[in-house]
Parts: structure tokens; sequence; C-alpha cells
């Protein structure tokens, strides 16, 4: 079977294109436009490439989605500072108030309720026998009232994001390091009018349903169980806040 009339010409159209995003992306790099500058218009390039218009405007969206140049409206394309660029970035010293520790909370709720999930049908034996292990240490600094519970309780979520097999699910708590344990931050055993270790040890119930489930592999019981564990913080926090609005 021949290819139909139009196939040719739009496999052409795209090799143009990529040829043309190729050549501009080498002139950013060699200095030869600086950021801030002004790139030649539609019809220079047009000129300059000997290739039509269409070609340059899907070549200039190709370099917008790179993140290498912006248009303006009415004025022209312009070169962006490749620093510039967004990208993810949550810095744990920027987590100071309560009303920043309860917004990191309602994003680990999506995250992690859906990384309980994953872990639940992705899991390896070895990822089960180490959130035992880290359980088991947990429940230790509780007796023990040592101040190492901490560590634990962020291995024992960094292990589930772990066990998903999805390396941007930890890359994303990792960045947060133990600022997505609320109580580094707020005295949360107070704000749940309870005594430290009646508190760790709710935490640690909480732990070992969200474990029980992984254990299973019950994904559908995984995300209920990290749900309730991550709701149960943040509406401490949310008491909290209302009775200090109250004082």
């Amino acid at each position: 079977m021949t290819p139909t009339s139009t196939a040719i010409p739009e496999r052409r159209s795209r090799n143009l294109t990529k040829n043309v995003v190729a050549a501009l992306s080498e002139r950013i790099r060699n200095g030869e436009f600086h950021v801030g500058e002004k790139l030649p218009t539609e019809s220079e390039l047009m000129e300059a490439f000997g290739v039509s218009r269409t070609v340059i405007r899907e070549a200039i969206s190709r370099l917008q989605a790179a993140g290498l140049v912006e248009t303006r409206h009415g004025i022209g394309t312009f070169l962006l500072d490749p620093q510039s660029e967004r990208h993810l970035r949550i810095n744990a010293e920027d987590i100071l108030t309560m009303l920043d520790v309860m917004a990191i909370l309602e994003l680990r709720i999506s995250l992690e309720t859906e990384a309980a999930g994953l872990a639940a049908q992705r899991r390896t034996d070895a990822h089960v026998q180490q959130l035992r292990g880290i359980l088991d240490e947990f429940a230790q600094h509780i007796q023990k009232k040592t101040g190492n519970a901490v560590v634990s309780d962020v291995a024992f979520h960094l292990l589930v994001a772990t066990a998903t097999g999805n390396r941007y699910f930890h890359d994303i708590l990792k960045q947060l390091g133990k600022a997505i344990i609320p109580r580094t931050r707020i005295n949360s055993a107070a704000l749940a009018e309870d005594d430290r270790s009646s508190y760790l040890h709710r935490v640690h119930l909480e732990h070992e349903d969200i474990y029980s489930a992984i254990a299973r592999k019950d994904p559908d019981a995984a995300r209920a169980a990290m749900r309730t564990h991550l709701a149960n913080s943040r509406e401490r926090l949310r008491r909290a806040q209302e009775l200090a609005r109250q004082g």
C-alpha cells in the first residue's frame, strides 16, 4: 500500500520544523541571542531558513514549550533566561507557620493517598520487611521516649513512596524532609490536647493500618488508611488554628 499524497508533505513539514528548532536552539546556546532579546520576525526567519510561516510558527511553539522563549502578542518573541524556568522546588525552610503546614498536608493527602494505593499494588516482599522494621523502630522510640521517632516516621512515608516504583513520589517527599512531619514544626501533641506518648501511639496505629493494607496488597484500603492518617493531622491543626483565632 502506497502512502497518501498528503503523507509526504506532512512528514517533510515535521522534518523542516525539527531542523529549524535544532538550528535556533544551537544559535541560542552559542550566545547569538541574549536573554531578553527579541528574536528575528517570522518573515525574517522564513527567509533565513527558506521555509513557510507554518513551519516557523510550529518551531517557535516548540521552543516555547521547552521554556526557551516567550511570545508577547503584537510585540514579538523573546529569549528567556534558562534559569528562570519554573521547576518544582519546595524549600522546607519556608514551611514556618501553621498555615504552611496545613497547606503541605493538603498536598500530601492528594500525593500520598495515591502513593499508598500504588505501593499496595507494586510493593515487593523486601519493601514489606523494611516497612515492618521501621514500624518496630517507631514503637521502640515511643516506649523509650526518644526523639528519634521523627526519623522513623519520615522513613516510613518515604519507603511507601519508594514502593510505588515511581521515583517522583519519593523525590517530592524527600524535598520536604522532616517538614512532612507536622510535629517538627508545631507541637501537635499539645494541639491534640494529648500527652506526647499517647499522640505518638495513635500515629503508630495509623501507620500500622497503612502497612497492613500494603502488606496484603489491598490498594483501596491502603488509600483509605493513608487518607485517614493525614486527614487526622490536618484536623488537629485546623482545630488548633480556630483556638488560636479565638484566643
